[in-house]
């Protein structure tokens, strides 16, 4: 049970706890023997630096092993869909965004094959002097694959903008195997631990770890990160240790694996060959081998120790657990004089400190409040994220040990999580809507213009009557996925699922005044999708879904009909049913995508049609023309004058 206090009692219980600890501080520091602060405060200290830094380190590592494994069990990594998969590339751009101490993730395959996505900035300007991408590219992707025949390699790179637009691509004959470079090589040996030993990488010859996790399921092969030597020579020059004082990485043969002056040692050779580490004696001025051995034969982790030289040094030791079998050690060196000089200063400081804190109380008080205020100010973070409709992102709890602040943000969580499941059964335009205007949803409806689309799969019945129940609803979620994706994606709104079928309107509930043609390319888009969907059920042994399509425009209802207890938001009327039957006509004339003369008239200069009939469909009085939505009219003129088929 965590225990929790009132806002003003927090307060004051702890500016009287910091008004007792600095008048202890003093009384300890006036009667203790400087000869003892100074060596007890020395090894206090340096165990606090070796440990914030041994955190921080295996903070770092774990962070990239636990993303490693989460990589590796994705369906897509498992079997390899690595080539034209956006929503896998958008998952390693997340990571990556999500996690600043990486350079890059990528998986290298058993076969052969490659998928990469780098962070451009990360590397410096080195990388894209040699890479010489467009200007405001922020990611490279590469991708290495066997061609459709399957004769020959190929690699083909996109680099993308921060907003992960596509700014370039291009192919060539693949120049990179993974199965040759250590890092590949190295894992499945005995032993092989997580991290590598610094070694150069292939792009513009930086330095630096790789972090794997080998795998067998599916196409097998390992997921890996890269972590830039120079981040880490920056990461241990930033943990203060006076004049003299390093904090280094080391392995169990003795050689330095990360030091603050490491990069200035090594030099970036060719890829292939490996870097000579340097040994104990090349970067430090001081033997540390007799408290290093004392260390490993079980003696304390912080010791002090007196050098050749005369002067006397504290050390401290610490093992960096996720290393594994790689053997990584932290050391910690620092002469002990250093820290008199210090601890005198600081001395002086604090009585000094603690007089101006007691004359200054209230704004010290102040103070507290305020930093007890930053909690406030994440909750009110939190729910303009909620009014923005910002739910689908990493959750950001706020909790505090003061009640108030804490009963707030588990209000705020439960409300995030209410809105997120109400925007699953409700379209997500509606939602935003009454997020924006604060409305409640109502009963009833309003006239106006939409556009309306049915599809359907043909042969559902036909496909699914023998196949696993499972393995129908999970595939067919899929394909739902995709095309609901594609529909949003071109501003319309999935107003409901009827089995296999989807029925999509347009300009409801946001208004678009060019509907008509979005819901045109929205169409064409989506038959693109399914097809690309279709190829990976085939690799699967599923069979293909093939879609019929039904779209007209016209003047429809548009509202919330139902119960006070339950109400669906939807579109009711003449042109619905006329889209409706248009769906299924495609049947008849052999046809995909079957559209009204109302879609022609509004989107002819853009779209090309064929007119199929004229034909009076089940219901209707009058008859209507029906055409085949063909493709676009650049597309069109394209395939023309290449001596495509009119």
């Amino acid at each position: 049970m965590r225990i929790r206090i009132g806002y003003q009692p927090s307060i004051t219980a702890l500016f009287v706890a910091v008004v007792l600890t600095v008048g202890l501080t003093l009384v300890f520091l006036s009667f203790e023997q400087a000869r003892s602060i100074t060596r007890s405060a020395a090894l206090s200290f340096i165990d606090r630096v070796a440990d914030h830094t041994a955190d921080r380190v295996d903070g770092q590592f774990k962070d990239v092993l636990d993303i490693l494994e989460v990589l590796r069990h994705l369906q897509p990594v498992e079997t390899g869909a690595i080539r034209d998969n956006p929503q896998l590339y958008a998952i390693l751009a997340a990571l990556l965004r999500q996690h600043e101490q990486l350079y890059n993730l990528y998986v290298g395959y058993a076969d052969g094959a490659f998928v990469e996505l780098d962070v451009l900035d990360r590397a410096g300007p080195a990388l894209r002097a040699e890479l010489k991408p467009p200007a405001d590219s922020a990611f490279r992707l590469s991708v290495i694959d066997t061609s459709t025949g399957g004769s020959s390699r190929l690699r083909f790179t996109t680099y993308f903008s921060s907003d992960f637009k596509v700014l370039a691509q291009e192919r060539r004959a693949a120049d990179y195997d993974p199965r040759e470079r250590p890092w590949y090589q190295d894992a499945f040996k005995p032993g092989a631990g997580a991290i590598t030993e610094p070694y150069v990488f292939g792009a513009a010859s930086l330095i630096g770890y790789t972090v794997r996790v080998p795998f067998t399921q599916g196409r097998g092969g390992i997921a890996a990160g890269d972590i830039l030597l120079i981040d880490a020579d920056a990461f241990l020059r930033s943990q203060k240790l006076g004049t003299s004082g390093v904090v280094f990485l080391f392995d169990d043969s003795g050689k330095v694996v990360a030091h603050p002056r490491m990069s200035e040692v090594l030099s970036a050779g060719a890829a292939s060959v490996p870097l000579d580490l340097p040994p104990f004696a090349r970067m430090l001025s001081v033997d540390i081998t007799r408290p290093l051995n004392a260390w490993h034969r079980g003696g304390a982790a912080q010791q002090i120790f007196d050098d050749a030289d005369g002067r006397t040094y504290v050390a401290a030791f610490r093992s960096i657990k996720t290393s594994g079998a790689s053997g990584l050690r932290l050391a910690v060196v620092a002469p002990l004089d250093e820290f008199f000089a210090e601890i005198e200063e600081s001395r002086r400081r604090l009585v000094l400190l603690a007089l101006g804190f007691v004359l200054a109380s209230l704004p010290v008080i102040w103070g507290i409040g305020s930093l007890l205020s930053r909690s406030m100010k994440a909750l009110a973070a939190e729910t303009d994220r909620i009014q923005k409709f910002e739910t689908n992102g990493p959750t950001r709890d706020v909790r505090s040990i003061v009640r108030e602040i804490d009963d707030l943000g588990r209000s705020i969580s439960t409300m995030r999580t209410v809105v997120r499941t109400f925007a699953t059964f409700v379209p997500k335009r509606l939602v935003q809507q009454l997020l924006a205007t604060g409305d409640a949803l109502r009963l009833g409806g309003s006239r106006r213009e939409v556009t309306i689309l049915f599809t359907d799969i043909a042969g559902f019945t036909n496909i699914t009557e023998k196949a696993d129940p499972e393995q129908v609803m999970l595939r067919t979620s899929r394909y739902l996925a995709v095309l609901s994706a594609v529909i949003m994606e071109h501003g319309g709104t999935v107003d409901k699922f009827v089995g296999d079928a989807i029925m999509a309107i347009w300009n409801a509930p946001a208004d678009d005044s060019d509907h008509v043609a979005h819901a045109c390319a929205a169409v064409l888009a989506c038959r693109e999708a399914n097809r690309r969907l279709n190829e990976e059920f085939e690799r699967e042994g599923w069979p293909a879904y093939r879609t019929r399509y039904g779209v007209h425009t016209g003047e429809a209802v548009v509202g919330t009909i139902g119960s006070s207890d339950r109400m669906a938001y939807t579109v009711l009327g003449a042109a619905v049913n006329l889209a409706a039957r248009l769906e299924p006509l495609n049947k008849e004339y052999g046809t995909e995508v079957l559209v009204s003369d109302a879609v022609r008239q509004r989107a002819a200069d853009r779209f090309a049609f064929r007119l199929v009939d004229e034909t009076q469909p089940k219901g209707f009085a009058a008859k209507v023309r029906v055409y085949e939505l063909c493709g676009a009219v650049q597309e069109r003129v394209e395939m023309q004058a290449g001596g495509g088929v009119g």
